[in-house]
C-alpha cells in the first residue's frame, strides 16, 4: 500500500504539469499546479480561446497579436494576472477585459498601442490593482487614449501604475485623478521636462512616484508646490540632467527643506562643467554663479537711498523757503496790498473804457478834456440818466 502511495504521489509530480493537456491551447503549455498558461514566441494572431477555466495565470508573450478586444477572454473568471508583453499589440478595443472579473495584475508592457478604446480597462468591481504599460504608447495620441482610458475606466482599485519608458514630454493635468487610491507610479525613462499645477492632483495615498531617467533641468515655483502637496512620500528625482544656475536655487531650497523623501544623493548637476556631479542638496548661492541678482539687489537698495536723500533736500529747501518768507512778511503784505491796489486801478480804467464805449451818446466826450477825471465821470452820469 505504501508502495502504491510512493508511485501515485511520483506520478503527479512527472504528470502535473501535463495533468490538463487536453484542455490546453496548441502549442502552449499548461501547468496544473500552478494552473498558468504559457503561450511564448510561438507566432499566435489572437489570443487563444481554449484557454482552460481554472487557470490563474496566463502569459502570452513574444507573438504577433495586434489586437485585443471582448471575445479575447471569455470563461475565465479565475484568472488573476495576465502578462501581454512584447506581442506587437496596437488596439484595444472596449471591454477587452471585462470578463476577468477577478484579474489583479495586468502586464502590456513593450507593445505598441495606438488605439485605445475609453472603455477598453473598464471591469466590473474595479479588482485590477497593478498595471504595467512601460514602453507600451506608440504615439501622443495613444497618451491621450490612455488619459481617457484611466478616466472611465473605473481603476479606483489600481495600486500600482508603470508608464515608463513611453517618451512622454509631458503630463496632462488630472490625467491620475481618477485613480484615488493609487499608491506607486512610475514615470521612470521618459522625456518629462516639467511638471504643471494639477499634475498629481487627487492623489491622497500615493506613497511613490518615480521620475528619474527623465530631462528635468529644475522644477519651477508651481512644480515644486505641486510636489510639495503629495505630502510625505518617496520622490525619486536622480539621473536627470539638472542645470546648476540662478534658476535652480528654489528647487535646492525645497531640497533642503521639503518633507518628502527624495533620493537626494542622486540628484546631482549635469552643467555647467565646474559642477557636474555636485549634489544640489546643501549647493550654496555662490557656488551657482548668483552674482547679478545680489548686484541688482544692491543697485536697488542705492536708488531707494538717492530718492530718500532727495526727499530730505526738496524738505530742507521748503523750510528755508518759508522761514525767509516768514521774516519778510510786513514787506510781503506791502506788496501784496499794492498789488491789490494797482489791480483796481487797472479794472477801473477797464470799466470806464467800456462805458464810453458801449453809449453812442459819450462818443463825442474826448480823452483830452480839461475837467478833471471827477467832473468827467459826474457828465457820463448825466447824460446816461437823460438818456433813460
Amino acid at each position: 500500500m505504501c508502495v502504491f502511495a510512493v508511485w501515485l504521489f511520483l506520478g503527479i509530480l512527472v504528470f502535473a504539469p501535463y495533468f490538463q493537456c487536453l484542455e490546453c491551447p496548441f502549442g502552449c503549455e499548461c501547468f496544473a499546479v500552478s494552473r498558468t498558461v504559457k503561450c511564448v514566441s510561438k507566432d499566435l494572431l489572437t489570443v487563444p480561446q481554449s484557454i482552460p477555466g481554472s487557470a490563474k495565470t496566463v502569459i502570452i508573450t513574444g507573438n504577433n497579436i495586434h489586437k485585443v478586444g471582448p471575445d479575447s477572454f471569455t470563461e475565465l473568471e479565475n484568472v488573476s494576472n495576465i502578462i501581454l508583453s512584447n506581442n506587437r499589440i496596437t488596439e484595444m478595443m472596449s471591454h477587452s477585459f471585462s470578463s476577468l472579473i477577478n484579474l489583479r495584475f495586468l502586464d502590456l508592457s513593450e507593445n505598441q498601442l495606438t488605439l485605445i478604446h475609453p472603455e477598453a480597462l473598464s471591469i466590473p468591481g474595479s479588482p485590477l490593482q497593478e498595471l504595467n504599460l512601460s514602453r507600451s504608447l506608440h504615439n501622443f495620441i495613444a497618451l491621450t487614449d490612455l488619459t481617457t482610458a484611466l478616466r472611465w475606466g473605473g481603476l479606483g482599485g489600481l495600486l500600482r501604475l508603470d508608464l515608463s519608458g513611453n517618451h512622454l514630454a509631458l503630463l496632462p493635468p488630472g490625467m491620475f485623478s481618477h485613480l484615488p487610491n493609487l499608491q506607486q507610479l512610475f514615470l521612470t525613462n521618459n522625456s518629462l521636462m516639467a511638471v504643471y499645477s494639477g499634475t498629481f492632483s487627487g492623489m491622497d495615498h500615493l506613497e511613490l512616484l518615480d521620475l528619474t531617467h527623465n530631462a528635468f533641468t529644475t522644477f519651477t515655483a508651481d512644480a515644486l508646490q505641486e510636489l510639495e502637496n503629495l505630502g510625505n512620500i518617496r520622490i525619486l528625482l536622480g539621473d536627470n540632467p539638472f542645470t546648476c544656475s540662478c534658476e535652480i536655487s528654489q528647487f535646492v531650497a525645497w531640497l533642503n527643506e521639503s518633507r518628502a523623501q527624495v533620493d537626494v544623493d542622486a540628484v546631482r548637476c549635469a552643467s555647467p562643467g565646474g559642477l557636474s556631479g555636485t549634489r544640489l542638496r546643501g549647493l550654496g548661492v555662490h557656488a551657482t554663479g548668483c552674482v547679478v541678482p545680489v548686484q541688482a539687489e544692491v543697485a536697488d537698495l542705492s536708488l531707494q537711498t538717492s530718492y530718500v536723500l532727495l526727499g530730505l533736500v526738496l524738505g530742507l529747501v521748503g523750510m528755508v523757503f518759508l522761514f525767509v518768507l516768514y521774516l519778510n512778511r510786513k514787506g510781503m503784505t506791502t506788496w501784496i496790498i499794492e498789488m491789490r491796489d494797482a489791480c483796481r486801478d487797472v479794472l477801473e480804467g477797464y470799466h470806464y473804457r467800456y462805458e464810453i464805449d458801449s453809449n453812442p451818446q459819450l462818443g463825442h466826450i474826448s480823452a483830452d478834456n480839461g475837467g478833471s477825471p471827477g467832473t468827467t465821470t459826474f457828465r457820463i452820469s448825466s447824460i446816461t440818466a437823460a438818456a433813460k
